[in-house]
């Protein structure tokens, strides 16, 4: 089952399940996973979803031996990453951690869920379980957006964290440059006209991004290769990208399965693809929450831990947990 809101609007959403037409799926990180649900969006009655009972005994137990990061480990491990973006004079470099949950009898996912569509109503609002894989989670990065009729095709260069009280520094404002240009150089090869915003503050719940919006338009045969481009992008990955996924690979602890990877919604209208962040991944008996930041030479360990801590507020804080 699956259960979505697209941003911005409060229509509850599944797929019937009924023809073999992929219409939601979702893609892992480094793109060796692929879950597909199947058949027509259909709009679901509130009220019915209100009446489901969903919490987490029917869900798989977390069978996974390994620990999420302590405090002092994180700090430790990320004085190494960046000694690497120093001595490679890198622009930034992605590296995220696990947050684990396990103090709990009960968790009602439904109302969960209900909490998360309410606290971010300008994301992409999910929560689903095929029987293996159950997750949940609400992120606005649009990692494509592209109109069928008028092939016009829209993204964003989303980077940078902060508190929405905080001003923002060098720091972010230097993290958030080579994810516009990478975005802007990637899009040159498919079209000729590339329209690019001004930088803007994009707001999701307690924390702030900075956003710079692109738009043109391209032929429908090079959307697949367009997206195969743009995934990793700089701000779940880094500049450049082999090498800092292969330093991913390397200093992680762990693997991020759906966390950082991106969905597909498919309509007659149009196709749209969001970044998968802000997500957590359910288990009968733990809750793993994902979470990361974009390092570079100015990164603090202790602003970096912070960053994250509050990044993991947007799942636990809407946790209905006995």
């Amino acid at each position: 089952m699956i259960y979505f809101k697209l941003p911005f609007d409060e229509r509850l959403q599944s797929v019937d399940e009924k023809n073999d037409n992929t219409a939601v799926n979702f893609h892992s990180y480094n793109g060796d996973s692929q879950i597909n649900f199947n058949g027509d969006i259909i709009e679901i009655d509130p009220f019915e979803f209100n009446t489901t009972s969903i919490t987490n005994e029917s869900l798989i137990s977390n069978t996974t031996s390994t620990e999420a990061e302590t405090k002092e480990e994180y700090g430790h491990t990320l004085q190494q990453v960046i000694a690497v973006i120093k001595e490679n004079n890198l622009p930034k470099l992605v590296y995220s951690r696990r947050k684990i949950v396990t103090d709990f009898t009960v968790i009602d996912y439904k109302e969960s869920f209900n909490n998360l569509c309410q606290s971010y109503p300008n994301a992409f609002r999910y929560l689903f379980n095929d029987g293996e894989n159950a997750w949940m989670g609400a992120f606005s990065e649009v990692l494509g957006k592209f109109n069928k009729e008028t092939h016009e095709f829209e993204t964003m260069a989303l980077a940078g964290t902060l508190p929405v009280s905080e001003a923002w520094s060098e720091k972010e404002i230097e993290e958030q440059k080579p994810v516009t240009a990478y975005i802007q150089n990637i899009l040159k090869n498919y079209s000729e006209h590339v329209q690019q915003s001004e930088t803007y503050d994009h707001i999701s719940g307690n924390i702030k991004h900075l956003r710079t919006d692109f738009k043109t338009n391209i032929n429908p045969e090079d959307l697949d290769q367009l997206i195969r481009d743009l995934h990793p992008t700089p701000a779940v990955c880094g500049i450049p990208k082999d090498f800092c996924n292969a330093n991913i690979r390397k200093y992680e602890k762990y693997s991020r399965e759906f966390y950082a990877g991106y969905s597909k919604i498919e309509t007659q209208e149009s196709i749209q693809y969001f970044v998968n962040l802000r997500c957590a991944r359910l288990y009968k008996n733990a809750v793993h929450i994902f979470v990361g930041g974009g390092i570079t030479a100015q990164s603090n360990p202790e602003k970096e831990w912070i960053e994250t801590e509050l990044k993991s507020e947007a799942i636990l804080k809407n946790l209905v947990i006995s």
